[in-house]
């Protein structure tokens, strides 16, 4: 009986030995990797910036090709650059969720459906040699169907016309709502108008085929195809954003010279 025992007690040490083994083996693995995971989702974030702008050249590295775009800081309750974060660290998506670095939408404000907007939030420009504006690149995100959907929107020196838009992360369904990374879709994004002649938000994501005839044509995109309320979340998100809740008062402060 004695021996059962200590064969038992042999056994549930070794167990024991063995798990603690492997969460130390896993433990030391995870803080190793980090910096790796780190650095392959900033180059992932970075990459995504630079095609929507236009500006990415495989043959070249990332870091290179960054360095052409500034990260500045913009303060969203004033319309105006802040010094009050690091552009390149601040993280608006945990920012969103501290009451103390956000605020609450009402319900009509919330058409992006994100219930909080941060306080701040990093935006990339891309200048002329005179220092002037070429392309600005903006965080957009909102709720598709099943997922909030986070990417870039860049914008042309007028401040109005798309250059091109993307998203980066997001668990829309594959062949549905997920069509938003088709390239085709993407296509039809650059040119478009997101202002009306009265400075109004008028960009729409449409059901159907956009009619080349229609005078509403510059201001819009054809829907995806059995996929209205990602469709309807992706157009929710844009008018958002650039509307006076989003960065809207940044971008009359920009083009009056103001920022």
């Amino acid at each position: 009986m004695s021996s059962k025992k200590e064969s038992v007690a042999r056994t549930l040490t070794v167990a024991l030995l063995v798990c603690l083994v492997c969460s130390v083996v896993v433990s030391a693995a995870a803080v190793a990797l980090k910096p790796v995971q780190t650095t392959n989702r900033l180059q992932d974030k970075q990459r995504n910036i630079l095609q929507i702008a236009g500006l990415y050249d495989e043959s070249r590295s990332i870091e290179e090709q960054f360095s052409q775009i500034t990260p500045r800081l913009v303060d969203l309750r004033t319309g105006e650059f802040s010094d009050a974060q690091d552009p390149l660290t601040f993280d608006q998506q945990k920012a969103s969720k501290d009451p103390d670095m956000s605020q609450q939408l009402t319900g009509e404000q919330d058409i992006a459906s994100i219930r909080r907007r941060a306080d701040y939030s990093t935006v990339y420009v891309v200048e002329n040699t005179d220092g002037s504006i070429k392309t600005l690149i903006l965080p957009i995100h909102g709720y598709g169907l099943w997922s909030t959907l986070y990417g870039f929107m860049a914008l042309e020196s007028d401040l109005q016309t798309v250059v091109g838009l993307g998203f980066y992360q997001h668990a829309e369904t594959p062949g549905l709502g997920g069509e938003v990374d088709n390239p085709n879709w993407k296509a039809q994004w650059q040119g478009k108008v997101v202002y009306d002649e009265s400075g109004d938000v008028d960009i729409s994501v449409i059901k159907g085929s956009v009619d080349p005839n229609s005078p509403k044509a510059e201001h819009q995109v054809d829907g995806l195809a059995g996929a209205t309320l990602t469709s309807r979340g992706v157009e929710s998100l844009v008018r958002f954003w650039l509307g006076e809740d989003g960065f809207g008062p940044f971008l009359d402060h920009l083009r009056a010279g103001e920022a």
